[in-house]
């Protein structure tokens, strides 16, 4: 079962002793369960079966306008993960005193986990504000025949692009909400004619106009790179006086740990919603007047105090605190130290070159928090910030083709998602050895390292089949309603689904 494989390979990594078996024994004092179906009524037994079953080929098939099989093993790998981190948190706790013996992970519950922001837009209110309307999408194939991924978040510099290749202002303006969209929706209907200017004009060529513009391009590779080893790099800080928080029975196994987090979109608030579901305290830091991502549709009314707010955000965010500070301004920054004077983690997700400028670097930091935990998840390289070009720089587009096609995304964030989960699972790791050394801890992960966890275990085990027999989800709102998968679930006051904690921990 490539879960166990993942949990039983990232625990040794941590250097905690594994014996492999249907029962992982981990340490020697706890054991760790994966099984396919877990508290979930439906009758699983294999990555196609919960793929199937759990809506991930109906999500990974909107750009083919049907249900298609994701041709990794993305719910078990994430399930694999999922493990390891419930593993480490529960092992941290029994030092102090929690008496945890068992946690179990499975895997529908961790594909189910993985499509959070899906399942909540289909079950808003407002949901036709998210329903796809159209197949098809990137890569781009050049004049020369290299086939690359686009990635331009700002509306200037994708207008500018496509103006320089002789595109209409008005086809570049229908084009740009589906392709912003895409992330949420998991559909990128584009208009032929983007597709027909970047066949006239060599990659080269493309490459000089986009560096004008602010665009970044990136090639598709033709097969997976797989480089060995942890999907994140710990490393010690000079030994200080830590504070251990204190525990707090029967909240979780992080009870009483404090994060600060600041992040964008999907991979650190990801990394803070895991986190927070095993009982860390969480906070977030936000621009004045709050993330502009809250306002996407669709939207859902968050909290008792009856603010609407997007659903797919709420997903990913639930259960943080909310501190607003701007950044640029030395208030802010001063907010924000404060913040950090009293956490156990910093979580970031901002670029290398601003980390300094906000006096948020490691030494800073250090100076401010001694034995802090600094957790930094991002992309993994120039150009790649984002999901899509990681999928192509890795060759997992390539895994990912259905056969006879030359190298494809899916539109599902399977990076942003498995980059999230992977960061938490490394910042957990670095509390855990913060706790046996008395060191602070410098974690890093990345989009590209949980791409390439992916193709390794796609490399080991064959990756994903077909339709392993079970019905096939083709309704996330259909599926939110199904009694089999209410375990999974829980529901806001206007009826929006919310995945639950996909661990269950036995004493």
């Amino acid at each position: 079962m490539v879960a166990r494989e993942v949990a039983a390979g990232l625990l040794r990594g941590c250097g905690v002793g594994v014996v492999e078996g249907e029962l992982l024994e981990v340490g020697g004092e706890l054991g760790c369960r994966i099984s396919w179906s877990g508290p979930l009524g439906l009758a699983l037994g294999s990555e196609a079966d919960v793929q199937a079953a759990c809506g991930v080929m109906h999500v990974h098939g909107r750009r083919y306008g049907a249900p298609t099989p994701l041709r990794v093993d993305f719910a078990s790998v994430a399930a694999g993960v999922l493990a390891a981190t419930g593993a480490l948190a529960a092992l941290r706790a029994r030092r102090f005193g929690a008496a945890y013996r068992e946690v179990g992970v499975s895997v529908a519950q961790a594909a189910l986990f993985g499509l959070a922001q899906y399942l909540a837009a289909a079950t808003a209110p407002d949901r036709e504000c998210a329903e796809p309307s159209g197949v098809g999408g990137p890569p781009f194939v050049a004049a020369d025949g290299v086939r690359f991924e686009l990635e331009a978040l700002a509306a200037d510099g994708w207008l500018r692009f496509w103006s320089e290749l002789g595109v209409g202002r008005r086809v570049v303006g229908r084009a740009w909400l589906p392709f912003q969209a895409r992330y949420g929706t998991a559909s990128c209907p584009l208009p032929e004619e983007l597709f027909a200017a970047t066949r006239a004009v060599g990659y080269r060529r493309l490459v000089r106009i986009a560096a004008g513009c602010g665009v970044e391009l990136t090639v598709a590779a033709a097969r997976p790179a797989v480089l060995g080893g942890m999907p994140w790099r710990l490393r010690a800080g000079g030994v200080a006086p830590v504070r251990e928080p204190e525990f707090g029975f029967g909240k979780g196994p992080l009870s009483g740990v404090r994060v600060v987090e600041i992040a964008r979109r999907v991979q650190g608030p990801v990394a803070g919603r895991v986190l927070a579901l095993l009982g860390a305290e969480v906070v977030r830091v936000e621009p004045v007047g709050g993330d502009p991502l809250r306002g996407v549709p669709p939207m859902t009314v968050s909290g008792g105090g009856g603010v609407a707010v997007s659903a797919r955000f709420a997903a990913l965010n639930r259960g943080k605190g909310v501190l607003e500070a701007d950044l640029r301004s030395a208030e802010g920054r001063s907010a924000v130290r404060e913040l950090v004077r009293g956490a156990d983690v910093l979580l970031h997700s901002l670029a290398p070159a601003k980390v300094a400028g906000l006096g948020l670097d490691t030494a800073t930091v250090a100076a401010l928090r001694p034995g802090l935990v600094y957790a930094q998840a991002s992309g993994g390289g120039p150009g790649l910030s984002t999901d899509y070009p990681v999928q192509a720089h890795s060759g997992l587009a390539a895994l990912l083709a259905p056969d006879g096609l030359p190298p494809r995304p899916t539109l599902l964030t399977v990076c942003d998602v498995l980059g999230g989960l992977v960061c938490a699972a490394g910042t957990v790791a670095a509390l855990e050895a913060r706790g046996r050394t008395g060191r602070a801890q410098h974690v890093e992960s990345s989009l590209l390292s949980a791409a390439r966890l992916l193709c390794g275990a796609a490399n080991r085990a064959g990756g994903a089949g077909g339709d392993g027999g079970v019905p096939v989800c083709t309704d996330l709102a259909v599926l939110a309603r199904d009694p089999r998968v209410a375990a999974a679930l829980e529901f806001g006051a206007d009826g929006c689904a919310f995945v639950r904690a996909p661990w269950e921990f036995g004493t």
